[in-house]
């Protein structure tokens, strides 16, 4: 195990209230802020439902200091950082990771937006129509109804059964006794002393500490506010059984719960929901009971929980609700006796999780004071929860009797293999990543679904350990990817080959089995399907031969900074892949000219489109006039299609890669336009980019974007991504140095050059729509019909 967590965390509190956490991290190249305000959607007034959420809002369009060229989000954005926030049931979170170089302004300005918002009528009557947008597509989610439906077995009186989304019928702006409201709610609860603001990065404590005093002055001073305790959940209960015949879910309500009681419930679900041979999850499976489980509390707060129990059914199962009832209570009590023994690889495992989790993943932490152990306190409130786990505390079931279940001799989940100590002297270097790509003759999707379900336990073993594992299908390729703390590389490489060379005989008994998968909303489909559609994939024939299909397959690697003592094993590990080593990659495909549109149809009612447009070549040159052009596009982009167009939540532009070529993206979801009308917008945006080129500073811009590259502040995910991309396009390593020395030397000429490549199309592009063109416009594209 690592040597103890060294983070330098301090704790203070503002004199106007504010409560300051903060988080020095040496090893971190880039720096976060998380910001909670102990207030969300359940301590608003009833007559004014999604007032929190719209609120959360409006803070983002600027203020008189910072207006829209300047304000958080654009600013982030230039830097090549990451923002968003999130309006919970008791709290609001906002949230951003920047590089070193400029996080004391954008600490500014996320102050700056929270103490002194704009909100005019004007503002908040557009973006009440984003929020309006956002609500359809929340609407129709099945996860989203999903939770509703199982909601209305909690009291009726519970604020959980309202509507706290928010759109245009409940936010009346004009109404005065609106805004009236949202003064009060914005007075009351956006105050200092209903603050909480965690600083993490490399920089010292002290430093960390002069920013965290001079903006969070900024916040009116104010004391914690006492938020109200809502009525029970399981008074007044209607059981509600559930719709869907592949998924049952069982709901405890439980009351009175002590101090710490989140420690608990973290550690139970830990548990609960651990795939490795042994555990709950693993042994239902072994029956042929469940596909999967997943166990997370759905509302917790003032002693109240509500714990969501999913059991995703196998194909063939009849397992009935009392049923895995009984079971589930069974182990439970076998938990009670038993999960003392569980705390040392607990807290191991939550340690080393903070050692190499991100800036941001620090602040969330410490902001949000999550469970990082088991501690003493945090144990009797688990013997208190799983004291209350019992039959009466089901609220979706009638009465459970207590009747014998099948006899089950359960046992504790085995050990994690891939948890390895780390020396003490040795520092933790979270920088490694390894990629192992097959070219298969045809696409296997069915095979691949086989696979990768199986894989789940390992992913997640592999994740407590500190490496992020996938595994990828696209086009005719599966792809191994490993980033993250080197020293488990090789355990997971071989636990991971040898379960994809010789998986489990049940394993491959479900082949040819219909897999459950959660419905996506369609850009995201869309997402998922864009490098099939660029790759040309077409369909061939299918097989449940695996020996076969590994037989027939080639294969490529990339290992990226792994240190000596590890390299040696991981080569030994690599040299087990199934199939032949490839001499050489593949010719980079040459870009075909003109508009190409294809169809990935879905059943919902909004239209969603996404447009690819590859870089003319895989030059150094051309990526780097690609990348400055999907800079310059961001913020103007989302401006004018979410902000003022207001065409729907879902509005991004980018830098995309796929199979080593570099694309610029632009995607949009929205009620209110069709696919073609939706094309139309974004071509007719780029219409003005000769404009938006000649009124951007350049050397600016420049400036900006290199800092985005700049090897010292890239985070290693991302680094360790575009190396092997370059790799794929047939780069040597140093690629990235070469693009930012391009873009050093881009000029207006040039750029506005690649622009007029982008916008005549001749790089080719791929329109990837949810609907095919209409029939009048069909004959602008090659494919014109689509192909669903």
């Amino acid at each position: 195990m690592p040597s103890p967590h060294t983070s330098a965390i301090e704790r203070f509190t503002l004199a106007n209230g504010l409560s300051v956490v903060l988080c020095h991290e040496l090893r971190l190249k880039r720096c976060a802020a998380s910001l909670r305000v102990a207030a969300g959607s359940h301590d608003v007034p009833q007559a004014w439902p999604g007032l929190a959420h719209f609120l959360e809002h409006l803070f983002f369009l600027g203020t008189e200091r910072f207006a829209k060229e300047q304000n958080l989000m654009t600013f982030v954005q230039r830097y090549g950082g990451q923002i968003n926030a999130s309006t919970r049931e008791r709290t609001t979170d906002f949230f951003f990771e920047l590089p070193p170089a400029v996080f004391a302004e954008g600490v500014e300005r996320l102050c700056d937006m929270l103490a002194h918002p704009r909100m005019a009528v004007s503002d908040q009557l557009r973006e009440r129509e984003v929020l309006h947008a956002e609500f359809i597509a929340w609407r129709g989610d099945a996860e989203s109804r999903q939770q509703n439906h199982l909601l209305a077995s909690v009291n009726p009186r519970h604020p959980l059964r309202g509507f706290h989304a928010g759109n245009r019928y409940s936010l009346s702006v004009p109404n005065p006794a609106f805004q009236q409201a949202m003064k009060d709610f914005y007075q009351r609860f956006y105050q200092a002393g209903q603050m909480t603001l965690c600083l993490s990065g490399p920089q010292s404590l002290a430093e960390l500490e002069r920013l965290a005093t001079r903006y969070g002055a900024l916040f009116a001073s104010g004391q914690r506010i006492e938020q109200h305790t809502p009525p029970p959940l399981a008074e007044n209960v209607a059981p509600v059984s559930d719709t869907d015949f592949r998924h049952l879910h069982l709901l405890f309500a439980c009351e009175g719960l002590p101090e710490k009681a989140d420690e608990a419930v973290a550690f139970l679900c830990h548990w609960m929901n651990a795939a490795k041979p042994g555990g709950l999850v693993a042994t239902l499976i072994e029956r042929g009971l469940i596909d999967s489980l997943k166990t997370a509390p759905l509302y917790q707060f003032g002693g109240q929980l509500l714990l969501d129990v999913k059991f995703e059914k196998s194909a063939s199962s009849t397992l009935a609700p009392l049923d895995a009832a009984r079971l589930l209570l069974d182990w439970l009590s076998f938990f009670q006796q038993n999960w003392p023994s569980l705390t040392e690889e607990y807290r191991r495992v939550q340690q080393r999780q903070l050692q190499v989790s991100g800036a941001l993943a620090l602040a969330h932490h410490y902001c949000r004071d999550l469970p990082a152990e088991l501690s003493e306190q945090g144990a009797e409130a688990l013997r208190t929860l799983l004291n209350q786990l019992g039959p009466d505390t089901f609220i979706n079931l009638p009465a459970v009797d207590n009747s014998t279940p099948e006899h089950i001799v359960w046992h504790l989940p085995a050990p994690n293999p891939f948890l390895l100590p780390v020396p003490d002297a040795q520092p933790v270097a979270i920088e490694a990543a390894v990629y192992l790509r097959w070219t298969l003759q045809h696409p296997q999707p069915a095979l691949w679904q086989l696979l990768n379900d199986s894989l789940k336990d390992l992913i997640e073993d592999a994740r407590q350990a500190g490496v992020t594992l996938t595994f990828s299908a696209y086009g005719t390729y599966w792809q191994l990817g490993l980033v993250g703390l080197p020293e488990p590389f090789a355990a997971v490489i071989e636990h991971c080959l040898h379960r994809l060379a010789h998986p489990a005989p049940e394993t491959l008994a479900r082949y040819g089995q219909t897999a459950s998968e959660p419905t996506l909303i369609p850009i995201r489909q869309l997402l998922k399907k864009l490098p099939d559609h660029f790759l040309h994939t077409p369909a061939g024939p299918e097989t449940g031969d695996l020996q076969c299909v590994w037989s027939a397959s080639n294969w490529t690697s990339l290992a990226i900074k792994l240190p000596g003592s590890c390299k040696t094993r991981v080569n030994a590990a690599l040299a087990s892949a199934p199939g032949s080593p490839q001499a050489q990659l593949p010719t980079p495909r040459a870009n075909q000219p003109d508009k190409r549109w294809q169809t990935q149809a879905s059943p919902s009612s909004e239209s969603a489109v996404v447009l690819f447009c590859p870089a003319p070549s895989a030059s150094a040159e051309d990526e780097a006039a690609w990348r400055m052009l999907a800079h310059l596009l961001q913020a103007p982009f989302y401006q004018r299609l979410r902000v003022e167009l207001q065409l729907g939540y879902a509005v991004f532009s980018g830098i995309r890669q796929i199979d080593g070529t570099t694309g610029l993206l632009f995607g949009v979801q929205s009620p209110v336009c069709d696919v073609d009308q939706l094309v139309a917008h974004i071509e007719g945006f780029l219409s003005a980019l000769p404009k938006l080129i000649t009124n951007a500073d350049l050397p600016e811009q420049r400036q900006a974007l290199g800092a985005q590259l700049d090897p010292s502040t890239l985070p290693h995910e991302q680094a360790a991504e575009a190396r092997w991309q370059a790799h794929l396009a047939g780069h040597a390593e140093g690629h990235t140095d070469c693009v930012r020395v391009a873009l050093s030397n881009l000029d207006t000429h040039s750029l506005n050059a690649a622009a007029r490549r982008l916008c005549d199309a001749s790089t080719g592009w791929l329109i990837l729509a949810n609907r095919p063109p209409a029939p009048a416009c069909k004959d602008r594209y090659l494919n014109g019909n689509g192909l669903s």
